[in-house]
């Protein structure tokens, strides 16, 4: 029996991985976006443009779909509008479709007092405004009793294109120049997330979303690197040293008076200050033979795509990315 998955928000970063994934594992993948990307991704075998704010739009997405990937993710300034609307109709769309919904989650749930180790089991203390707003997205799929969400929590994304997240856009904007600019101190742990490998996960679990409970999450554990260890192996794929600066975090937050998204950019800072990792057990004892791509060879493709020369609409690009997006890059 053919399965078939719609992924909403399917031209963002998680979007375009959780097609690739879903079609390299066999299943018809139906796109939902605001737009047709040019050129179409040959991952999705049907498309259908709509706005995510019309519920009647997003349920006629779902329609004959055993999965609903929710990959939307508005820009910071517009998560307390947007992120309500999107659950409501995403929950509706499950509802009549039967659909198991899964959840690309982050760390802002946990709060600025996370421990080192965070797994299912963390309590949820939010301490930040999306923090929150996370939180009570996530209470929302748990208690529409009959639908099965499926949470997959991680940190922030390694996407290995110039698709304008934290490590491309912000950390290594300079490496073509020998530079690197890190957001806090090089000691403390941070917890990143390769994009193909979590969007794989994703779909592996969906095999098995039978088994699961109406609401679960895993952790997806990614990479737990330093600063230091970070840099290391950028210096290592690039061949050559690299000078360190910090994040002007004055500065962000004087920008934050007049710029609403460098106000909620400058709300997370605490992420690079509070050293964190996420554990997998709970997902490797789902999914034993989950493969995984090794640091070097992930680094190594983040440097590759830089090295070659910027065009004009490059850069551009990546400036609208940075603007409208860097949300799903803290995440």
């Amino acid at each position: 029996m053919q399965k078939r998955v719609v992924v909403l928000g399917a031209t963002g970063r998680f979007g375009r991985a959780a097609m690739a994934a879903f079609g390299a594992s066999g299943w018809t993948v139906r796109a939902f976006s605001r737009s047709m990307p040019n050129p179409r991704p040959a991952d999705a075998q049907e498309w259908m443009i709509g706005d995510a704010h019309d519920r009647d739009m997003v349920v006629r997405a779902a329609e004959g779909c055993d999965v609903i990937v929710n990959a939307l993710n508005p820009p910071y300034p517009l998560w307390r509008q947007d992120l309500p609307v999107f659950t409501k109709n995403v929950i509706a769309a499950a509802w009549r479709s039967g659909a198991t919904v899964m959840l690309p989650g982050n760390v802002y749930n946990y709060g600025a007092g996370m421990p080192s180790v965070l797994s299912e089991e963390t309590p949820h203390l939010p301490t930040t405004r999306k923090g929150r707003l996370r939180e009570e997205m996530e209470q929302s799929y748990a208690g529409s009793h009959g639908i099965r969400t499926i949470v997959l929590r991680a940190g922030d994304f390694i996407d290995g294109r110039k698709t304008g997240n934290w490590l491309e856009n912000h950390i290594l904007a300079g490496v073509e120049k020998g530079k690197v600019m890190y957001p806090g101190p090089l000691d403390r742990v941070h917890a990143w997330a390769y994009l193909p490998d979590m969007a794989a996960a994703m779909a592996r679990l969906a095999g098995k979303r039978h088994e699961i409970s109406d609401f679960e999450e895993f952790g997806f554990p990614g990479f737990s690197l330093t600063g230091r260890e970070l840099i290391a192996a950028v210096e290592k794929a690039a061949g050559r040293s690299l000078k360190v600066r910090g994040m002007p975090w004055p500065l962000v937050r004087i920008a934050g008076r007049f710029s609403p998204l460098m106000r909620e950019v400058t709300e997370m800072a605490y992420l690079w200050k509070v050293p964190h990792r996420v554990d997998g057990s709970k997902l490797a004892a789902t999914l034993p033979d989950l493969p995984a791509t090794s640091l070097d060879r992930v680094i190594a493709e983040v440097v590759e795509n830089l090295a070659g020369n910027r065009s004009p609409a490059d850069n551009q690009q990546l400036k609208n990315a940075g603007n409208g997006a860097m949300a799903s890059d803290l995440s």
